[in-house]
């Protein structure tokens, strides 16, 4: 085993990134550490048409817990990497494809041709591996440096595309560029999380540790998902996020409390749900301050939803979750729209664990005075109106100085904090967040009075220890 060296430019990657919170530790040795070149393959029109034919199927929870808890035995670490390989190069194929379906005029924009070219780049990493299986623990460190790499590259790919489409406004109607987004954003989701969880898994697993003489102390984690993810302590992080720079902005900051039952834990991804939270109540806070009602309290509720077997359970005792290739951003809805090709039909192929699947409801209920009725149907957009071209620029590459303090919030992913200021991206990405293993967001505001928002999200189930 000694003989198995960890390339530690994977790991400077990574922890900054993908890790929680818990395991980070000091590693600023790691980051002057070069890369290595990564093997590369040619793609080729026919490679990427060929995966981009593959049909695509939703991802659940389960699939990612579905390997066994850290540490990870090296017959479960290969496992794991080869179910990653398994579903990511028709992913990345899929992708390239939906661009390239853009109209040209699009597509030749830099910003949006960089996505491209980084697209590319991923898939030729990937493609030297596509048709083998990992069987080695060298292999899999090989394999590991590729995730990382479409980790790092992949970082910023929301505000580039922001800037991208603004630049091309002019020929791209909004309603072409929200499906678009909305469905490139949602497959980005996956892509990310598949590579980030076997990059976890790689790193608590036994024969990496054993290595690296290291050992992780992340009792409930499964790679990135928290087995015992308690909302009400996100919510409290978020809270003082968000309250900072509120205070930072506006002098005062609003209080908010917790109610329902705050000791409630599920299992699901941490860094989704605090980048859906913090972007509600950054929303309340605003509202409440801007209402001149800060001294009300943003009152936040955490209703568990019952352990109980729903009615689109299969004969099996699986449940039929309530998730979609289209909620997943896996049909390619939009792209094809340029086209006029007929969308794929949706399939249920991956089942989550063979028990009830526990989640959580969260009311953020705020005395802010509502949504303006003309605004309430546009809340879902990706909207390049609230600032004008200038402004929106200026804030895209970071040197708005009278930005907004409470737009400067990063999202998972890598993004730069205030990479999307004034673009409206918050509230579709929070809602693609929630939908995508099943969840929603739901909005119920009185003009004049106040907004209640409902975040809904499903959870693995029980996880059974091997």
């Amino acid at each position: 085993m000694a003989q198995v060296q960890r390339p530690l430019w994977i790991q400077s990657q990574f922890i900054r990134q993908c890790c929680p919170r818990e395991s980070r530790r000091t590693t600023r040795s790691l980051f002057s550490r070069g890369r290595r070149p990564l093997t590369t393959a040619a793609v080729t029109d026919n490679d990427i048409t060929r995966l981009a034919s593959q049909p695509l199927h939703p991802l659940t929870l389960a699939d990612l817990v579905r390997h066994g808890r850290s540490p990870l035995t090296t017959s479960q670490l290969l496992t794991s990497a080869n179910f990653t390989l398994s579903i990511l190069p028709a992913r990345l194929a899929h992708r390239i494809q939906s661009l390239r379906n853009l109209p040209f005029i699009v597509v030749s924009n830099p910003h949006i041709s960089q996505i491209h070219s980084n697209y590319i780049h991923s898939f030729s990493t990937l493609l030297p591996w596509a048709e083998k299986e990992i069987k080695t623990l060298e292999e899999e460190v090989k394999f590991a440096e590729v995730m990382a790499d479409l980790v790092q590259t992949h970082a910023n790919t929301i505000s580039i595309l922001a800037r991208g489409f603004l630049e091309a406004r002019k020929y791209i109607s909004p309603d072409d560029v929200t499906r678009f987004l909305d469905e490139h954003l949602r497959a980005r989701i996956g892509t990310r999380l598949i590579a980030e969880q076997h990059l976890a898994l790689h790193f608590s697993s036994q024969p990496h540790n054993e290595v690296m003489h290291e050992s992780e102390n992340t009792p409930g984690y499964i790679g990135v998902i928290d087995t015992n993810l308690k909302p009400a302590k996100i919510v409290q992080h978020c809270e003082n996020v968000v309250g900072e720079l509120c205070e930072l902005k506006y002098g005062v900051r609003p209080h908010v409390v917790i109610n329902g039952e705050p000791d409630y834990t599920f299992a699901h991804v941490p860094v989704h749900l605090e980048y859906i939270i913090t972007e509600l109540l950054k929303n309340a806070f605003r509202a409440t301050v801007e209402s001149g009602k800060e001294r009300e309290p943003i009152e936040v509720t955490i209703a568990p939803l019952p352990e109980i077997m729903p009615e689109n359970s299969g004969q099996d005792g699986n449940e039929r979750p309530h998730i979609t290739n289209r909620t997943q951003g896996n049909e390619d809805v939009a792209s094809k729209a340029f086209t006029k090709n007929a969308a794929s039909r949706s399939a249920y192929q991956m089942l989550p664990l063979a028990h009830s699947t526990p989640g959580v409801t969260i009311r953020i209920r705020d005395r802010g005075g509502g949504i303006a009725p003309e605004t309430l149907p546009h809340i879902w957009d990706y909207s390049f109106t609230t600032f004008n071209d200038d402004q929106a620029s200026s804030s895209l590459a970071g040197r708005s100085s009278g930005m907004d303090a409470l737009h400067a919030i990063s999202g998972p992913g890598g993004d730069g904090a205030h990479s999307l200021a004034g673009l409206g991206y918050g509230l579709p990405l929070g809602r693609a967040y929630a939908e995508y293993f099943g969840g929603g967001i739901a909005v119920q505001s009185l003009w004049g009075w106040g907004t209640d928002v409902y975040l809904s999200l499903r959870g693995v189930g029980s996880v059974e220890e091997d």
